[in-house]
């Protein structure tokens, strides 16, 4: 079941690169010089359309520093809904839709994407917010380790944050449902310490 749920996202993927591609070949020409010249540090390959202003406004709100990061959000959550399309377009007799469905909601679920493992409906809503929102400094307001996101992405890049016992230094590192409750502070962290000093709950012996 995983290699074909796999599978369904590979190929739409590739073919979404070749109609990319072909497109691509077609609109573009070849710049003169002076255009070259003019247009040295201008990205046209991996500019995005601004989409009415929706994509600056979710990078604001969730402190995303890096545009690609919302770009691979959009991607995947169209994938998961042409996969959501595909697995109902099944026929009902399918044993694999039904298996398919439950495998692909468990799943979204797991990552914390969707709230429940209702039905096919649920997944359909999957967008780039819903990846937005497992981001690790989301998760830290949310757990009240920071009082907001932009504090909360700096604790993460000074190395203030492990999940589990690994210290995270990316902000864009995704936090699963089941690991929610395991992001903390390393135990080095000078924040960690104010903290346990004003709540009284300082342990010398364990920090020896």
């Amino acid at each position: 079941l995983t290699a074909l749920l796999t599978r369904f996202f590979v190929v739409n993927s590739a073919h979404c690169n070749n109609l990319f591609a072909v497109n691509h070949k077609k609109m573009v020409r070849k710049l003169k010089y002076h255009e070259q010249k003019l247009l040295k540090k201008v990205d046209f390959i991996t500019w995005k359309v601004d989409n009415g202003g929706k994509e600056t406004k979710i990078l604001r709100r969730y402190h995303i520093r890096k545009p690609a990061d919302y770009t691979k959000y959009n991607k995947l959550s169209r994938e998961i809904r042409t996969l959501c399309e595909k697995i109902a377009n099944l026929e009902k007799t399918d044993p694999f839709k039904s298996e398919a469905g439950s495998m692909l909601l468990q799943k979204l679920y797991d990552m914390g994407l969707t709230r429940n493992t209702m039905d096919l409906s649920v997944a359909s809503t999957v967008s780039a917010s819903s990846f937005c929102r497992r981001r690790l400094p989301v998760v830290m307001v949310k757990n009240r380790l920071s009082q907001n996101l932009k504090n909360a992405t700096d604790l993460i890049e000074q190395g203030h944050i492990r999940v589990g016992p690994d210290m995270i230094t990316d902000p864009a590192f995704l936090v699963t449902r089941n690991l929610e409750d395991f992001v903390t502070w390393v135990d080095s962290s000078k924040i960690k310490q104010h903290v346990l000093n004003y709540n009284d709950e300082r342990d010398d012996f364990a920090l020896v």
